[in-house]
């Protein structure tokens, strides 16, 4: 049977979860996932499960942080003044919110804290730092 390899375009169903069993993403009742393999559109984890496996082949496998979202970074975790924001905005905890970097990158921003002056906004991944666990199923190689 083929393999998947770098290269190939492939088609995937999956599951993906927590460690403590809570889902954070499926495919299910969805058109499965298509994706260059080794084309960086999927973490590096993911894309290395792929690899090697054959049309209806499944498994499951952990990726661990650092071949996944990355480990949480303090360093991303930012104090604005609340004038920074546009006036008609009322920020609150939970709100997510988009900035750009200094070299025009989209950064997306979730508010973790709200005080007089300033807000606390964290630009890490959601799931960084947490080990991720996905059920697989290779539907297709094109």
């Amino acid at each position: 049977m083929t393999q998947a390899k770098t290269g190939d375009t492939v088609r995937i169903h999956y599951t993906g979860t927590l460690d403590d069993g809570t889902e954070f993403d499926s495919s299910a009742g969805r058109d499965p996932l298509e994706f260059a393999l080794g084309g960086g559109q999927v973490i590096p984890g993911f894309d290395s499960a792929v690899d090697g496996m054959t049309v209806g082949e499944s498994k499951s496998v952990t990726i661990p942080p650092e071949h996944a979202y990355g480990e949480r970074s303090d360093r991303l975790i930012q104090q604005v003044p609340i004038t920074a924001l546009p006036e008609d905005m009322a920020p609150a905890v939970g709100m997510q919110l988009q900035s750009q970097s200094p070299d025009g990158q989209v950064m997306n921003l979730v508010v973790t804290d709200v005080a007089d002056d300033t807000i606390t906004v964290d630009a890490n991944h959601p799931l960084a730092g947490q080990a991720l666990t996905f059920a697989i199923e290779l539907v297709e190689i094109a």
